[in-house]
């Protein structure tokens, strides 16, 4: 036991996370022999096996998945140690990883990214892409030091701070602009496109509409914001998309844009961090570069040029 090193213990948890020796070997950067290698060493120095190895998949044993929690809370303490000491600089320097929604992620970060390393110079920035449950794992495992998301997400252990909030627009095939918007009511009539389930603008959208989670057959499942515009310009149905896809989405689709009268659906975007992150003064300054980033792309009256709003 004396000789666990939290190099190993990095290799542990990338393999505890995977259940692959491969793909954990490329997250960690190294080859499989030497992964496998370090993970025999580790269960050797610890006198019990911690995986039980199949054909495909490593899977914890009922000690790994012990081990696993503790593991992760050493982790989590070295990354913190880590960054008390950047918390102690003037600006933010090195590693800043940050999760975004997928709805969010291709409208907005180009800007925000072009923005962080203009004003942090010494900024490695990592983007993890992905829904909402998994950034707040992720989050609290201490693998992200911040999420921007929908607020709220009423987690006691984390940092909202709310940055902006946005409407929904209507998406119809082209052939149906001027014509008058429909209610949430009729909406429930139509057939609407959704995104697939785990992502937070599906349960948004479904919310607006007052339906249940529990779909009828004829509403259909999207993968992305692009699937569904396009399936919309196919003449399949129709879809809501949040205000800053639009310029976006509608390049190269035949659709038409409309705006929703009162009660008009919407969400507020934000970012979240744990409060226990020694990098909170930083994260707040940050936050502040995220809500002016949004605003350049806000131009009053860019979205009806853009999209021809009905």
């Amino acid at each position: 036991m004396n000789n666990l090193t939290i190099k190993q213990m990095r290799y542990f948890e990338a393999l505890a996370r995977h259940g692959h020796f491969g793909r954990a070997a490329d997250a960690c950067a190294i080859s499989q022999p030497a992964l496998s290698m370090q993970i025999k060493e580790l269960e050797t120095s610890l006198a019990v096996d911690i995986f039980e190895r199949g054909a495909r998949q490593a899977r914890l044993t009922h000690f790994g998945e012990e081990f696993a929690l503790r593991v992760r809370e050493i982790l989590r303490a070295v990354d913190e140690l880590g960054d008390l000491a950047r918390a102690s600089q003037n600006r933010l320097v090195g590693r800043l990883r940050i999760g975004v929604i997928p709805t969010i992620a291709p409208y907005l970060l180009p800007t925000i990214i072009g923005n962080l390393t203009r004003m942090n110079a010494g900024l490695d920035i990592h983007i993890r892409e992905t829904v909402t449950p998994k950034l707040l794992q992720e989050l609290a495992e201490g693998r992200l030091d911040t999420a921007i998301v929908a607020l709220p997400v009423s987690e006691a252990s984390l940092t909202e701070v709310a940055l902006f909030s946005e409407e929904f627009v209507l998406v119809r095939p082209g052939a149906d602009a001027g014509k008058p918007v429909p209610n949430r009511e009729m909406l429930r009539e139509m057939r609407l496109l959704l995104l697939e389930e785990g992502h937070c603008f599906r349960d948004q959208a479904l919310s607006f509409c007052k339906m249940r989670s529990a779909l009828p057959r004829e509403l259909l499942d999207g993968s992305s914001l692009t699937t569904l515009v396009q399936m919309v310009g196919a003449g399949i149905g129709v879809t809501l998309i949040p205000e800053m896809a639009v310029a976006v989405e509608t390049r190269s689709a035949s659709v038409s844009i409309s705006r929703f009268s009162a009660p008009k659906p919407s969400r507020t975007i934000g970012m979240i961090w744990r409060k226990a992150s020694p990098l909170g003064k930083q994260l707040s300054q940050i936050a502040d570069i995220v809500r002016q980033s949004a605003e350049t792309l806000r131009i009053p009256g860019a979205l009806d040029h853009a999209a021809g709003l009905g």
